[in-house]
């Protein structure tokens, strides 16, 4: 990593070192009494940065840390990797050797009219302006450019690699924005991850962004007509205004130049609905550069997708999968429990039918139960008691049944929605409530075997243990196959 990067990513991550000669010397002396500590862990960490206070007062953060041993690192006895290794913070992060890099789109119509959706005008359509990735979206006028160079910068500073990200693009129906926004929010993602990974910084080239949605509030014509309105009103007068038009030989041109970056793409997952998954679309999402699909299923039972207003059926989810398997996707389905006109019982049904049905059986799987936002339509239904929360002694069983009921080849990769607790009406608030039903489950004696349950993670694996092992299993086009190497306790390495 070039010394510009280097520089930066301190002040990005809120990390800015006091150029003091006492400030020196104290992180000098935190930095050799690190490498000399043996055995070292986060107590002995603590200890040394309580012997060096910052100011006489606080105390040094680990990025500062990092960022002082980097600016130095030829002094010093320890490799860089090996000294970050041992200062690394949130190391779950990265724990697959893969950093993701989240985005959002910015506030667009939305052809959804699910009742269950939250319509917050500063945010695309489904997410709310309190929660922390769309904070950081905000924070950076939803350039895609300095959401993900700002992001990998934060990683940097915290002693993570950046030498394989994943691009995970959020925000609404992706399809239904124009296709030129997408070349270009796509090319500018592509750039930043080639600049950041060859030292250079070019967020100050950023056009300022505008309009400014910080301060839309929702008007009596709803979040598309006010939305399309605040969009028409900035200074283009279009809902895609010239500077965010890509060109596809441009956005090649930064795929073919990622292929050998410093910080690669080594997948990019876009989202959207399955009625605007077409043969077209496929091919679109393809040249895009997308590898996996997050789908919006949220229901395989037609008469509740239907008293949700969802505006499709499940034979266009059927076709949806059946086109993005055919191309080679990676398929994360989206499912929500607790929708209007569900109960417990049904929703167990229901989620049954996501791996009885051949033509369904996604890769990964999201798991959203239902909660109440004040701007949703389900608000009306709640107060003429058409719906109503799941109390926890409901949800807690049927979110263990579910997670129980997983095969060994898909991924859980999320039980709850990020929903800051103050957005939401009523429903859980239960940060935890994958660790309180995996708890549950233990006490039951049931065994997990969805991925991300079985990954040896931080852990360590004997090489010579391990065997190969393959799970078949059919689909609507064919048969697949899982391939996976295990420890002896059936752990993935």
């Amino acid at each position: 990593m070039r010394a510009s990067v280097r520089a930066v990513s301190g002040v990005m991550s809120g990390a800015s070192i006091s150029t003091t000669a006492v400030a020196a010397n104290d992180l000098r002396a935190i930095i050799a009494e690190a490498i000399a500590c043996e055995p070292f862990n986060p107590r002995a960490l603590d200890r040394i940065l309580r012997r060096h206070p910052k100011d006489g007062r606080g105390f040094y953060t680990k990025r500062e840390v990092l960022a002082a041993f980097r600016a130095s690192a030829a002094e010093w006895p320890m490799a860089e990797a090996a000294f970050t290794e041992r200062l690394r913070t949130t190391p779950t992060r990265t724990l697959s050797g893969v950093a993701p890099v989240a985005v959002l789109t910015k506030p667009f119509p939305c052809p959804g009219r699910c009742v269950f959706c939250p319509s917050d005008v500063r945010m695309p359509k489904s997410y709310l302006a309190n929660e922390p990735g769309c904070q950081r979206a905000q924070a950076n006028r939803f350039d895609p450019y300095l959401q993900a160079w700002n992001r990998l910068a934060a990683f940097h500073a915290m002693g993570h690699s950046t030498a394989k990200v994943e691009l995970i693009v959020l925000g609404g129906t992706w399809s239904f924005y124009p296709e030129n926004y997408q070349v270009w929010f796509a090319t500018r993602l592509f750039e930043a991850l080639n600049d950041f990974g060859a030292g250079v910084d070019r967020r100050g080239e950023v056009v300022e962004f505008a309009p400014d949605f910080s301060g839309l509030a929702l008007g009596s014509r709803g979040y598309d007509a006010s939305v399309a309105g605040h969009l028409r009103a900035g200074e283009s007068g279009e809902l895609v205004p010239e500077r965010e038009r890509g060109a596809w030989g441009t956005l090649e041109s930064a795929q073919r130049a990622n292929e050998n970056a410093g910080a690669r793409c080594v997948g990019l997952a876009l989202e959207t609905r399955p009625d605007h998954v077409t043969r077209d679309e496929v091919l679109r999402l393809r040249r895009l550069g997308a590898t996996k699909v997050q789908l919006g299923i949220q229901s395989l039972d037609d008469e509740i997708l239907s008293a949700n207003q969802r505006g499709h059926d499940v034979a266009a989810t059927r076709s949806a999968i059946a086109l993005l398997r055919g191309a080679g996707f990676k398929i994360h389905a989206h499912w929500m429990p607790n929708l209007l006109g569900a109960t417990p019982a049904s929703d167990r049904a229901d989620f049954a039918r996501l791996f009885d049905d051949a033509a369904i059986r996604p890769d990964e799987l999201k798991l959203y139960p239902c909660s109440l936002v004040e701007t949703a339509e389900l608000v009306q239904h709640h107060a003429r008691g058409e719906w109503r929360a799941y109390a926890r002694e409901e949800l807690l069983p049927l979110v263990a049944d579910c997670l129980a009921a997983i095969p060994r080849w898909c991924r859980a990769s999320r039980v709850i929605r990020d929903i800051p607790s103050q957005d939401i009406v009523t429903g859980s608030r239960e940060t935890n409530l994958r660790e309180a039903a995996e708890a549950l489950l233990r006490e039951r004696g049931t065994p997990l075997a969805e991925i991300r349950a079985r990954e040896v993670r931080g852990g360590a694996s004997d090489g010579g243990a391990l065997t190969l092992r393959e799970t078949r299993y059919a689909t609507s086009l064919g048969e697949e196959v899982f391939i996976e190497a295990v420890t002896p306790a059936d752990r993935i390495a």
